[in-house]
């Protein structure tokens, strides 16, 4: 089993919820706990929630951080909450204590946890600051986020994620983790289905509350799920969905704050980037394990 911390801003793109569900029916996953990180970091703990009732498991959940370090927030709703009435959730959750959580949690199990980040890295970036060890202590640091490949159709782009909080990305990719991996949009936007395509397929018992909450992504954003944040669940469990390059990650902080800028290097240097993806393997192992 692998020991699993989830970082996520769930309710406002659906992918979060997507990546949620997978998680909570991996059958080699233990996931020890979410942290919400933007704002209404409680109303997104509570979808969090709804998934893991549904799942029939007790995950603890804390409500992190909902401003980033020094710029304002860009992403102050959970739009998705909107579906809460709809599904049995919780509403009371730890206050302030995301940070002490992940300390602990990592510190209980030295060297065995993987720390998925799916949002702005206010939370981590914050754990790492004031925790200079725990970086020393995780098995992996993997963060849907950034873009590496200049060649790609997004070139230029500057992510979400990274950009939602660059002081806490700068702190992120400085720490040194055994294994520092990322997935950015040029491998991301790939593994894509559309919103007919969704109805069609969510069919599983965990997957219908996340299609009731893909229904307001539809109506208010964009009319298709891009599989962003389960993409970088799923490589931890199966590598061969993605092929990876090691090298080094530096982060804007100037006119584009919060761009990645990728440097190819040797075997010794400190990350990994997703420089490709194979679609059909993802998706053949995404709904594999709803199965």
């Amino acid at each position: 089993m692998t020991k699993i911390l989830l970082d996520t801003d769930i309710g406002t793109d659906v992918d979060d919820a997507v990546c949620l569900a997978y998680l909570l029916s991996q059958p080699d996953c233990e996931l020890l706990g979410i942290t919400t990180v933007t704002g209404e970091a409680g109303r997104r703990a509570s979808l969090a929630s709804v998934l893991c009732l549904a799942a029939g498991k007790e995950i603890p959940i804390y409500p992190g951080a909902e401003i980033p370090l020094k710029v304002p927030q860009r992403q102050p709703r959970a739009q998705q909450a909107a579906a809460l009435p709809r599904w049995p959730h919780e509403t009371r959750f730890p206050q302030g204590e995301a940070v002490r959580f992940l300390r602990d949690a990592i510190h209980a199990n030295p060297g065995e946890v993987i720390l998925l980040t799916v949002g702005p890295l206010t939370n981590v970036g914050r754990l790492f600051q004031e925790h200079p060890e725990v970086p020393g202590l995780l098995k992996g640091l993997v963060i849907m986020g950034g873009m590496f490949n200049e060649n790609s159709p997004e070139k230029g782009r500057i992510e979400w994620n990274t950009s939602g909080d660059p002081h806490a990305t700068e702190i992120v990719y400085r720490a040194r983790v055994a294994l520092h991996r990322s997935l950015g949009l040029d491998v991301t936007q790939r593994v894509v289905l559309s919103d007919q395509q969704v109805r069609e397929t969510f069919t599983a018992p965990l997957l219908r509350p996340v299609l009731d909450f893909a229904e307001i992504w539809f109506a208010e954003f964009y009319p298709a799920i891009t599989f962003h944040d389960p993409l970088a669940a799923a490589v931890i469990f199966d590598e061969s969905i993605c092929a990876f390059e090691r090298g080094e990650v530096t982060i804007d902080m100037g006119e584009q704050m919060g761009k990645t800028i990728w440097h190819p290097d040797g075997p010794e240097a400190p990350h990994e980037v997703a420089l490709s993806v194979d679609p059909e393997r993802f998706f053949e192992h995404f709904f594999g394990v709803f199965r």
